[in-house]
């Protein structure tokens, strides 16, 4: 399985029920998506297919059961159900 490298400027968001929580560029997280790869890493296994969820200070709050989530990272997009 080839990977693409994680691109250094690209829309980062998530919505919860429809509503926008967080809608912002990779560029202005704290730590980029190899630091953060390589964090996780010495703490757990990692294999492809792989999903790594960080959150930020705006938009943070809980995800209850049976919530709907989108969210996506450039051209990349994931739906899911909380807890069904």
């Amino acid at each position: 399985m080839s990977t693409a490298p994680a691109p250094a400027e690209a829309r980062i968001w998530l919505s919860v029920n429809g509503a926008v929580r967080q809608d912002s560029n990779v560029a202005q997280m704290i730590w980029s998506a190899a630091e953060i790869i390589a964090a996780a890493s010495r703490l757990w296994t990692l294999s492809a297919g792989d999903l790594i969820f960080t959150g930020t200070p705006a938009g943070v709050g809980p995800l209850m059961r049976g919530d709907a989530v989108r969210c996506g990272v450039g051209d990349v997009e994931l739906t899911f159900h909380v807890g069904d």
